[in-house]
């Protein structure tokens, strides 16, 4: 009944003209910035600080307007992966997957707005459970050191297998690169310089919006050119624009499944929405099986990294909140937010500012509902970008990239090594390579890398602190399951095969 009250007084907080107003014009820049490629809801964040500081906004409508323009970026996010095959962020990679076939198929509307619903469903599960579960799960999270999460990653990893489909020996070849790639730049522990060549610009990595953009954007743009003819576009959009309730039924289990899967991820301090769309893909792609058309426009693997994303997005918080440890990179910028206010986010701030944590739960509530208010009667202005011709919409999409990169370092070899990477993107498309678990690769590898330094410090280099805990030996176990059921799957099909040709007799 507490925790009621104090949700009620929050909704009174989150639904005054003042903050509702700032809720609204948060999740319109919200989309707007996740609708670029290479912005993301960390920059749109970061620039919206010093904003809300300098119009003297109170501490709880300074958060608010915060956290409505994060879960505006993810909504926009998710708008370029359907229709341009282009993530907004690395989360939006799986998007991609299903989305952008679906568009080619003529259903960009159907995706769209069911993807708005998905991301909705994921929203609302995760902001119930934080005000259930807020104070336990950010317990539980706490009992993550560097050697589970180590293990989590390599958990992300062998699912990868899950992508592969009928390419296995492809999809091991783009994990692997990746993996290399995340290696290049200087070694945080022992400052050695890996793989830069002497080149000063790759000193501090290849950057994600220059890997993503090159692989995404410059391959997309390459392939549009070679279909263009006489300026005719590659998709065109259908009369339907929204799901029907066949398809809302058939998504329904995938949602809640994604809904609760993304919010624990979410929770786990620097898990992010990127592993908990990549998870919920692969497990929902594991669970259909051969009836599944992952990867040609299931609307599962729509549904399923969507409402991963919209959930992990509100579990972020839960660590920031309750432990002052961010969840996300995102959630690291809003804590610095925080600090210009005197705030220091932690086990006390439920008690010390009441006003402040419920306002912004409740405000949770209200913007998703924004959100999906104002993003489903504008997926007809969306799809419209599918009736633009070539000629326009590929020098438009260039420039776009061209900006999102330069605006990194301000250096003209970031563009030139996205080129680079885009003509390499476009080969490996050519010849079938995958390029999502390219990326996943590069993204986990780091994480990788880092977490097991971490354990191996800790422990003075005993590897058997990577088995030790409870959590580390559940997830080794899920581990040895993820490599088994592809084993299985191949014994099964010959067993099956043998049987129809009489080979085996019962």
């Amino acid at each position: 009944m507490d925790t009621l009250n104090f949700l009620a007084q929050g909704f009174g907080v989150a639904l005054t003209p003042t903050n509702l107003l700032i809720a609204l014009i948060g999740t319109l820049i919200g989309t707007v910035v996740g609708l670029l490629p290479g912005l993301g809801p960390i920059n749109g964040v970061a620039i919206l600080i010093p904003v809300a500081f300098a119009l003297g906004l109170p501490p709880e409508t300074a958060l608010i307007l915060l956290a409505a323009v994060y879960l505006g970026c993810e909504y926009g996010g998710r708008i370029s992966s359907i229709l341009l095959n282009i993530p907004g962020e690395a989360a939006t990679l799986m998007t991609c997957l299903d989305g952008y076939p679906m568009a080619r198929q003529g259903l960009a509307g159907v995706a769209l707005s069911l993807s708005a619903w998905s991301s909705f469903i994921g929203a609302l599960i995760a902001t119930c459970g934080m005000v259930l579960f807020a104070p336990l799960l950010a317990s539980w999270a706490i009992a993550f050191g560097p050697a589970e999460y180590f293990v989590l990653m390599v958990l992300a990893t062998v699912a990868l297998a899950g992508m592969a489909g009928d390419k296995p020996m492809k999809t091991l070849v783009a994990t692997l690169l990746g993996l290399f790639l995340s290696c290049v730049g200087i070694d945080a522990n022992s400052g050695v310089y890996r793989f830069t060549f002497d080149s000063i610009h790759v000193t501090d990595g290849i950057q994600f919006v220059v890997l993503v953009l090159g692989l995404f954007s410059v391959s997309e743009i390459l392939l549009l050119l070679e279909k263009t003819h006489h300026g005719q576009q590659m998709v065109q959009a259908t009369g339907r624009m929204l799901f029907n309730f066949n398809e809302a039924r058939k998504v329904f289990w995938v949602n809640l499944r994604c809904g609760l899967g993304g919010f624990f991820i979410g929770v786990l301090p620097g898990a992010g929405a990127t592993l908990a769309s990549a998870l919920a893909y692969m497990t929902e792609k594991k669970l259909a099986g051969a009836e599944g058309k992952f990867g040609k426009g299931d609307l599962r693997g729509l549904a399923a990294p969507e409402t991963a994303i919209g959930a992990s997005c509100c579990g972020a918080m839960v660590p920031m909140l309750t432990l002052g440890v961010p969840g996300s990179g995102t959630t690291a910028v809003m804590i610095g937010a925080l600090s210009l206010y005197n705030i220091t986010p932690g086990p006390l701030l439920f008690q010390n500012q009441p006003t402040l944590v419920w306002g912004l739960i409740a405000s949770l509530f209200i913007a998703n509902l924004m959100l999906l208010v104002l993003n489903v009667p504008m997926i007809k202005i969306f799809t419209r970008i599918l009736t633009v011709p070539n000629w326009v919409l590929v020098p438009l999409i260039a420039i776009i990239t061209s900006i999102g990169v330069y605006a990194i370092h301000a250096t003209t070899f970031d563009l030139i090594l996205m080129v680079v990477i885009g003509v390499v993107g476009y080969l490996m498309r050519k010849m079938d390579f995958p390029l999502s678990p390219l990326l996943l690769g590069f993204i986990l590898g780091g994480h990788m890398e880092q977490n097991l330094r971490r354990a191996l410090s800790i422990s003075n280099g005993e590897l058997s602190i990577l088995w030790n805990s409870g959590i580390a030996q559940g997830t080794w176990a899920l581990v040895l399951v993820m490599l088994a059921l592809p084993l299985i799957r191949i014994w099964r099909r010959r067993l099956v095969s043998n049987r129809a040709e009489g080979l085996v007799v019962d």
